[in-house]
């Protein structure tokens, strides 16, 4: 059940946050190498499981929820929270988005990517850029006093300009050391609406962005969520912190 309180991090806990934070991006960084054509999907959560252990985390998705995987690997027409599996084996044209949540110090840093499988065609390429760009738009927007509308309202404008559409089913969420709270982040919306930003606030921006509809279709294994045309489907993901002054990206690698 998510919280419906929003919590204001102190420095401590945002500190905390940055950790798992940085450990998420290098886990992602880890396995970008290993996103090859000929490789499953199982093969990916195996590794990441191994890495998180070694590094002295643990998997916030497995059995949250009774998720039975350690990342969500979401390929072509998945929105999100596909499962990975030993069938699903990567081949040259593909993007996936895998998404990773290390708890570390009972913190979590969660952050995805999608990356191209071999040489994806133009238009796929292309729905992966405008994603990644919607994610720094709406990144741009975190400042206190700001709302949480015009997050959506840069991400909507920037895709819906080159024909993509905003997935409204999934959202970004609060996060600190419950996977899930308040407040939601809807990647759409209208300027100047919704709560006001404020200096503390940790929360993560994941926009979803569809070649075709936006509407989602919830497959049998009631994880996996598809789009409904079957065009493809990207997303980025990077957990942020409201600061005095602006913004903090929590999910990057140590420099």
């Amino acid at each position: 059940m998510k919280t419906q309180t929003i919590v204001i991090l102190s420095q401590r806990e945002i500190e905390k946050m940055r950790r798992a934070g940085r450990l998420a991006a290098e886990l992602l960084q880890y396995l970008e190498p290993l996103v090859q054509p000929g490789v499953s999907t199982l093969q990916l959560n195996d590794e990441a499981e191994r890495w998180t252990l070694q590094h002295g985390a643990k998997s916030a998705p497995l059995g949250y929820k009774g998720y039975p995987k350690s990342i969500c690997t979401s390929v072509n027409e998945v929105i999100c929270h596909g499962i990975p599996n030993s069938k699903q084996i990567l081949k040259d044209g593909d993007i996936i988005n895998i998404d990773v949540t290390p708890i570390l110090e009972g913190y979590h840093g969660d952050t995805s990517k999608t990356f191209l499988v071999g040489n994806p065609a133009p238009q796929a390429q292309k729905l992966v850029e405008v994603t990644e760009e919607c994610l720094r738009l709406g990144i741009a927007e975190v400042k206190p006093g700001a709302k949480i509308g015009d997050i959506g309202a840069a991400i909507q404008e920037y895709a819906e300009s080159f024909g993509f559409s905003v997935v409204r089913d999934f959202v970004g969420h609060g996060i600190s050391n419950i996977f899930h709270t308040a407040p939601d982040i809807p990647h759409y919306g209208i300027r100047g609406r919704g709560k006001k930003l404020r200096a503390g606030m940790v929360f993560t921006i994941e926009p979803m962005i569809n070649q075709g509809t936006h509407q989602a279709e919830m497959l049998s294994d009631g994880w996996t969520a598809v789009t409904g045309d079957r065009l493809l489907s990207a997303q980025f993901e990077h957990t942020i912190a409201v600061t005095e002054d602006g913004v903090e990206i929590l999910t990057l690698p140590q420099n």
